[in-house]
């Protein structure tokens, strides 16, 4: 049973004995460090039931638990604030036990039930770039997190392939292109089929400028510009089967599905099943037929097919178009109704979109609820908001988007720079500094991107997320090292179970961490629940700090007394190994040096 499981049981009980009055709830946190004490009880809750001064029934209540319950070893009560302090022996007989689990916070593999976690999820017309990669990154970490719950987690994206956008790729590059490709340029293929979707961008403005400067009106120009009038001809070509148009189509996003890959690659990660809109683009169509028949759409005069959410405060949402032609809405449903075909045992699905979605997510949502099917109630919307850079917003058309490639090795150069100003870099081959290099860089791209909320906007400075100092990757990777360090010095065996009173009473640095140890589970579970890594990277970046404290406070290798040091070390131990599993949870690697 958790501490604050037991200890909320035990003042309940302690209530009716006390009081005859049963509570139906208590309020527990952390004590704050000023106070003595492990965890404190609110009182001020109680006075609902309860009559009297704060301050006395807290020092009631702890009375009565010192007295009843071993794990707690005493008490004191401020104003309406109940600090009690747990036992040494509690917290010896947790390090024991958790000390031996090898897969200490993490639940049994697939004794959840099993999530597919949709992300990235591109289009084929340009690179992937900053905000793809807080998309990647978060839709990653989340997949690790409900892996450590327990759940059977499945990856997927659904990538973009069709539509104007990669026919304004290809327009351009059958102008300008002159037969090149991604081997003849020296280019990645997604970067190469984004300049071309640049350069149809800059076209067209002209046309649109060229246009207007004779008359037309803006929106007009916008509308009859002949890039577009062009484009929009080769779409409906593809869609029509034009081998000579889609053989083009299936070569350019051949060559930016490999660009993706590589980048993946860097990244650290990879999917179980993609999807593709070419595929998936007519899927829910005759859902929606389905459906009419049902009552849950119904048709206007025009033919169109809608769906009436009024009632639910929504608005009235176009699932099928006048033509019969499916829109994004369409697309959605069939592609769900879909994964949950290919993959019968999974119960609910996270999509990683940012917040920009959100009413459509509702409404998705609520269509396949009224739909009927029974896994709606278990679907998520992982939203998240934009990333900033210090010089202000990206914008794709005009190529001036933070690449993700070019920021990867960014990060890699600047890890290198300040990796090599420390100067402990003796002993490592060249293989092994640019191995090293690549998991500080990435370890510090992914901490300063994942310790934020998901939901909150964001600034990113590549500049200060490479820091050894402070609350960066960098900083929980070099108290890793510093950890493997000090057990490659630790030349006796220290291996024994200690027994209670064993280590004698424990520091106040050495609590601190068990109490930290404890909470891991209790995080992982959190974490899951809200689909948020920040909770982890802040729990991991609080444990290294906490055990930084303790490593300049108190000696561990110099101790002279064999249980303290005994203790000391497996302490040590056991809190880079929770380093390490917390860390993978985000897609960080931690090196046994630096």
């Amino acid at each position: 049973m958790q501490l604050e499981t037991l200890i909320s049981e035990k003042v309940i009980e302690a209530v009716t004995h006390l009081y005859g009055q049963t509570l139906e709830a208590v309020e527990l946190q952390p004590t704050r460090k000023e106070f003595e004490g492990d965890i404190t009880v609110v009182v001020y809750p109680m006075l609902k039931w309860l009559r009297g001064n704060p301050e006395a029934i807290g020092n009631a209540i702890g009375a009565h638990l010192v007295r009843e319950v071993e794990e707690i070893a005493g008490y004191n009560t401020i104003k309406g604030f109940l600090n009690l302090e747990v036992s040494d022996a509690h917290y010896l007989a947790f390090f024991n036990k958790a000390r031996s689990d090898a897969r200490y916070g993490l639940k049994p593999p697939d004794s959840a039930g099993a999530i597919m976690v949709e992300y990235s999820s591109p289009n084929t017309n340009k690179p992937l770039h900053l905000g793809h990669i807080r998309n990647i990154l978060l839709g990653d970490s989340v997949s690790e997190i409900l892996k450590a719950a327990g759940h059977k987690v499945y990856r997927t994206q659904i990538i973009n392939d069709r539509g104007i956008h990669i026919c304004k790729s290809m327009l351009a590059w059958q102008r300008y292109g002159k037969g090149e490709t991604p081997e003849s340029s020296g280019l990645k293929g997604d970067k190469l089929v984004g300049n071309y979707y640049v350069a149809f961008d800059r076209a067209y403005k002209d046309e649109v400028l060229d246009l207007v400067s004779k008359g037309m009106s803006e929106d007009q120009a916008a509308k009859e510009a002949p890039s577009l009038k062009e484009a929009q001809e080769l779409l409906r070509r593809w869609e029509a089967g034009d081998a000579e148009v889609v053989a083009l189509w299936e070569m350019m996003n051949g060559w930016v599905y490999e660009g993706f890959e590589r980048t993946y690659r860097s990244l650290g990660v990879a999917f179980d099943r993609l999807y593709y809109e070419s595929d998936t683009y007519l899927l829910g169509k005759d859902v929606v037929a389905e459906g009419l028949e049902k009552g849950v759409f119904y048709r206007k005069d025009d033919g169109s097919v809608w769906i009436d959410l009024t009632d639910e405060g929504l608005d009235e949402k176009i699932v099928l178009r006048a033509d019969g032609t499916a829109v994004y809405m369409t697309q959605d449903i069939g592609t769900a109704i879909q994964r949950v075909s290919d993959y019968p045992d999974i119960t609910g699905m996270v999509y990683t979109v940012g917040n920009e979605q959100d009413y459509h997510f509702k409404v998705l949502f609520l269509i396949l609820k009224k739909l009927g099917y029974a896994w709606a109630g278990n679907l998520y919307h992982l939203s998240y908001g934009m990333v900033d850079l210090p010089s202000g917003k990206m914008k794709s058309r005009e190529g001036t988007v933070v690449d993700a490639d070019d920021l990867i090795a960014e990060m890699d150069q600047t890890a290198k720079e300040l990796s090599m100003e420390l100067g402990k870099l003796d002993g490592f081959t060249e293989a092994e500094k640019k191995s090293l290099f690549h998991t500080i860089g990435m370890g510090a791209l992914k901490y300063y991107i994942l310790k934020v909320d998901p939901r909150k906007r964001m600034l990113f400075n590549p500049e200060e997320s490479v820091d050894f100092q402070g609350n960066t990757g960098p900083f929980i990777q070099y108290t890793y090292a510093r950890i493997q360090s000090i057990l490659r010095k630790a030349d006796f065996d220290f291996s024994r179970d200690l027994s209670p009173g064993q280590p004698g009473p424990f520091h106040p640095k050495e609590k601190q961490l068990l109490k930290d140890l404890e909470q891991f589970p209790a995080v992982v579970g959190q974490a899951a629940e809200q689909y948020s890594p920040a909770l982890v990277a802040n729990y991991v970046y609080d444990l290294v700090k906490d055990f930084n404290s303790f490593y300049q406070q108190v000696s561990i290798l110099g101790e002279p007394d064999l249980m303290r040091r005994t203790f000391r070390v497996q302490l040590t131990q056991k809190v880079g190994e929770v380093v390490k599993t917390g860390a993978a949870l985000l897609g960080i690697g931690v090196p046994e040096r630096m």
